[in-house]
């Protein structure tokens, strides 16, 4: 755990949040600023910055982030959704901690706007 960040405290539950999905090595939560009907993300509680940052011994817990996607959105009542994994400031990741958006419940427009 890196004790300054922020996605780290809410995997550890010292910050709340909305939580749709836990486990030992993963939690789903809802986005406090949700940009479609259905935005949650799902983030590993083990600390990796960003996509770029993953290892050859995160590639099960990736995968697992994928299926985590497809059973909660489906909890959630959404069939079609998008995934959305941002590296670095530049492409908008504003946490430093991997994390991957679902967003659905309605048409999703390309590129987004």
């Amino acid at each position: 755990m890196n004790s300054d960040c922020l996605f780290c405290k809410i995997g550890a539950g010292e910050i709340p949040a909305e939580k749709l999905y836990e486990d030992e090595e993963l939690l789903a939560f809802r986005d406090i600023a949700p940009q479609a009907p259905v935005h949650f993300l799902i983030i590993p509680k083990k600390h990796i910055q960003d996509p770029s940052g993953v290892g050859e011994d995160d590639e099960a817990l990736i995968g697992r982030m994928m299926r985590t996607a497809s059973k909660v959105a489906e909890k959630s009542g959404i069939s079609d959704y998008r995934l959305v994994f941002n590296n670095g400031a530049e492409a908008g990741q504003t946490v430093f901690h991997i994390h991957m958006h679902v967003l659905g419940g309605r048409s999703l427009s390309w590129p987004p706007g």
